[in-house]
This record gives C-alpha cells, structure tokens and sequence, in this order.
C-alpha cells in the first residue's frame, strides 16, 4: 500500500451516493400525493427493481444519507410501500426497523423541545422554534431556537430549570450570539439564538419578525411557536446562501408544500428579505428549490411556480446545486455575488451593526476552511 486512493473504489462509492441522492430524491417527489399529506398507491408503476437497495449495506449506507438530509421519516415510508408492493420482505423489515428508532429518537426530542420552550416563556423569554420543525415529521439533529430574551435569562433558565451544560462558544457563535446546551437524558444539541440572526449576528429587524409574525404548529399533541411561512424560508436562506453553501434534501421538501399550497406570502417575502439585504439570495435559495424540484416532477403537473419578480431577482434562472461530498452544493459565484449584494445593501442603508460585522465573515470562512483542512473540524471556528 502506498497511500495512494483506489480510484475505481472512490469511484464506485461516488456513483452509489449519486444512486442514493437520486432514489431519496424521487422517495420524496415522486411517493407522495397532495403535498406530502399521503404516500401514493401506484409506486410499482414509479419504481423498478434497480432502484432498490440490494442488500442490507445497501440499505445501511441509503439511510445514513437520509439522516444526513433529515428525510428519514418521509422517504422510508414510501421506500416501505414500494418493497411491499414488490414481495421484497427484507427491505420492508429494515425500512421498519428504522422508522421504528427514527420515530422513538423523535418523540423523545420533541418532548424535550417542548420543556425547554415552556421553561423559557415562563421565565420571560418570548421563543420560536426554528428551523427544526421545518422538517416534520422529521427532526434534524440539533434543536434550533430564537428568543428576544437576554443572554443573562438564556443562561440562567437553561442552567438552574433544565440542569443544562453550557458548550464552549466558537468565534462564529460569539458573532452569531448564538449558545449551544447539552441538556442531559437528551441526544440532540440545543442551539438559541438570541436577539439576531445572521453568521455574524447582523440581522436585527428581520430576527425581530420571527416573533412578531410567529404562528403555532401542533406536534405530537404539544403546542410550538414556529416562524411564518415567509420567515421560514428567510432563516433557511440565511442558513444555505449565506452561511454553509449548501441545501439537503429536506430543504426541498420542506418549501415544496409552501409553494405548492400558496402559503407563501411573496409580497410580505420581499418585505423582509429587503430589510435584512437579502432579497437576491431569498430568489436565488428559492430559483434552486424550484429547479431540482421540477427535475424530478418534470411533466407530472406538479412543477412548482414562482412569480416572475422572483426568478427576475436571482442570481440566474437556470441556478442549480451539484451533489457533491454528500450534499447539494451551491456554486461559489453566486455565493460570493451575494455576500456583495447584502453589504453593499448594509451601506446604502446605513445599517451600522450589517456594516461592522459582514466584513469579518470572509475572514472566519477562510479560518474555519484551514482549520477543516488542517484538523479535518471546522469547529472552534464556525
């Protein structure tokens, strides 16, 4: 041996994931009717044999993506449906084994989430769960939260009510003003914004929207304060276009049933995307939704429409994300074009906190890139 890679074997496992992304992705667009609500009666028709996973590493490494994307829940349903309909017993019996886990490690969470969000309203913390629920019924690995409160009344609840440990704080956390708890007897991180949003904290009055404009989303019997649809997908444009660079899969198919309903308030969109600079970045994260969705629903009549003022604001029509390292990466063009567009915007607006903060982003990306180079870890960093 000499160190040198197996070029056929990195090969080989790169087809397998790019097969994986692709029969998650069809899972989910093409297993369900009536946005999301029930998983379609014609699979077989949909599905072939080679779709399939073949053998339980198959299935393993199939499932391993699907928690990375935070589609579990939604896409082995159908893949249980269709090995049913197919006689195909030992796939049905793993898919139900780990929807069985999946669901278990959810109800857990969520009872935990709830705790921690009625510990924080009683103590006067008003708080939304963020991006988190998006997903349902899946969850993602983290639980995500905004409040109004005070750093001080964060610490103190999480601390004295729940018995939490307090994570060390990276350079982006202290930016972000974001702090993360372990809270013992639970699996999953949890991570509080509070008072801004944003990679470094900049977002004052868009942040101040989540609650102003927050609405209920009802979890297993237990009542959550969630973001409006239109926050919802200016939170994930933050996440995507302006931070990681990246979408998963439940990006997708969290705002594929908000446009396809019409929950989604454009004008109102706009409104707050303009407040925070990021109206570009907002068309772009929403142009590349519609895209990879209407790759897969091609000719079905299911292709979701966006009005014409967004594709117009895009950084390009025809923008889309390329797997790559198990996720769907963004194209780094646009991703700098934006970053441009939000701070030239800060300037204009004379948007002091915008202006002294976006400039030590490049910076901290570049930090956290050798640190991830050097160590494997970005963390400490972002």
């Amino acid at each position: 041996m000499n160190g040198t890679p197996d070029n056929g074997h990195y090969n080989n496992d790169r087809h397998k994931n790019d097969r994986d992304i692709s029969l998650l992705s069809k899972l989910m667009f093409h297993g369900y009717e009536a946005q999301f609500s029930r998983v379609r009666s014609d699979l077989g028709q949909v599905f072939t044999e080679a779709d399939l996973p073949n053998s339980e590493s198959d299935f393993s490494e199939l499932l391993k993506l699907a928690n990375k994307h935070h589609v579990t829940m939604r896409a082995l349903p159908v893949l249980e449906n269709v090995a049913g309909e197919r006689q195909r017993d030992e796939l049905q019996e793993w898919c139900g084994k780990a929807l069985h886990l999946e669901s278990s490690r959810i109800s857990t969470a969520v009872e935990w989430l709830y705790a921690i969000v009625q510990s924080l309203q009683d103590c006067g913390c008003p708080v939304s769960v963020i991006k988190s629920l998006d997903h349902w019924p899946d969850l993602g690995s983290d639980l995500d939260l905004y409040t109004s409160g005070t750093p001080e009344q964060v610490i103190r609840v999480m601390r004295d009510r729940l018995q939490a440990q307090q994570e060390p704080r990276s350079w982006g956390d202290r930016l972000a003003n974001k702090w993360n708890f372990q809270v013992p007897g639970l699996a999953e991180l949890i991570e509080i914004h509070v008072r801004y949003l944003g990679q470094t904290g900049e977002q004052k009055l868009m942040a101040s929207r989540v609650l102003e404009r927050s609405v209920t989303k009802t979890v297993q019997g237990r009542a959550f304060p969630v973001p409006a649809p239109e926050e919802r997908i200016l939170i994930s444009t933050l996440q995507r276009m302006y931070r990681h660079f990246y979408f998963r899969l439940c990006d997708m198919a969290d705002v594929a049933p908000l446009l396809a309903s019409g929950a989604v308030d454009f004008a109102e969109l706009r409104r707050g995307a303009e407040l925070g600079g990021i109206w570009p970045g907002v068309a772009s994260f929403l142009v590349i939704v519609s895209n990879y969705i209407s790759d897969y629903v091609k000719g079905s009549g299911d292709d979701p429409s966006l009005p014409t003022e967004v594709t117009r604001a895009a950084y390009s029509p025809d923008l889309r994300v390329q797997f790559r390292g198990d996720f769907l990466r963004v194209p780094m063009g646009p991703a700098a074009g934006l970053y441009g567009s939000q701070l030239l915007s800060a300037s204009r607006h004379g948007d002091l906190r915008a202006i002294s903060r976006l400039p030590l982003l490049p910076p901290l990306a570049v930090s956290a890139l050798v640190a991830y180079r050097l160590t494997g870890s970005d963390k400490g960093v972002w």
